[in-house]
This record gives structure tokens, C-alpha cells and sequence, in this order.
């Protein structure tokens, strides 16, 4: 079973770009990967996900256009560039792993994940 880090948090002005990485302990290549997000007092909600291919990605609409989930399975690691970051982006955001045989799976909702990472802080300033 593979276990999941984030890094790549910070601080960032508004406008600015941010890319967080989310390594795993093992093999990724049969595994879809998400990342989702959670603001304070809000419920985590989806941002963005990538079938273990790397051929169907998923999106929420508040991200569309500026954030980029690609990975690199020879490295075990799924990436999140963001650009032109809001305010509102500010966030614990977390990477999530879950194992398929479909090629072109890519979940959205949270019970469609196993794995869970711990999460890192991003926080948007204006």
C-alpha cells in the first residue's frame, strides 16, 4: 500500500503560481490521483484528478484554466501547478491515491479515494 507526502505549500501573493508535489511511497502507475482542498470551516472539497495513464484529467470549475495536474510515474509523483492564485485558493490541500484497472478512471468525489496524504498549507494573500 502506498503512502502519500505534499510538499510545496506556502505563502504566495495574489496572482502568483505555486506547484505542490505529492510523492508516494510506491508504485503510482495503477492508481488514479487527486488532489482536493480544504478551507477553514469549509467541507474539503475536489479540485482536480489525473487516471493513472495520465491521459484523462478531471477539474473543478473554480480551478479551470489555471491549475495543471499531470504526474510522472517513473518518479511516483503527482504534480498540481497553480497560477494566477486567488485568495480564495487558500487552503490545506491534500493529495488522495486510488487503485484501478481502468486507464482512464478519474474520481471526483472524496469515498472515492483510499489513500489520503496529510496535506499542505497554501495560503493566498491579496
Amino acid at each position: 500500500q502506498i503512502q502519500l507526502v505534499e510538499s510545496g505549500g506556502g505563502l504566495v501573493q495574489a496572482g502568483g503560481s505555486l506547484r505542490l508535489s505529492c510523492a508516494a511511497s510506491g508504485r503510482t502507475s495503477s492508481y488514479a490521483m487527486g488532489w482536493f482542498r480544504q478551507a477553514p470551516g469549509k467541507e474539503r472539497e475536489f479540485v482536480a484528478a489525473i487516471s493513472w495513464s495520465g491521459g484523462s484529467t478531471a477539474y473543478a470549475d473554480s480551478v479551470k484554466g489555471r491549475f495543471t495536474i499531470f504526474r510522472d510515474n517513473a518518479k511516483n509523483t503527482v504534480y498540481l501547478q497553480m497560477i494566477s492564485l486567488k485568495p480564495e485558493d487558500t487552503a490545506v490541500y491534500y493529495c488522495a491515491a486510488q487503485w484501478t484497472v481502468s486507464q482512464n478512471y478519474v474520481p471526483r468525489e472524496r469515498f472515492q479515494y483510499a489513500k489520503w496524504g496529510q496535506g499542505t498549507q497554501v495560503t493566498v494573500s491579496s
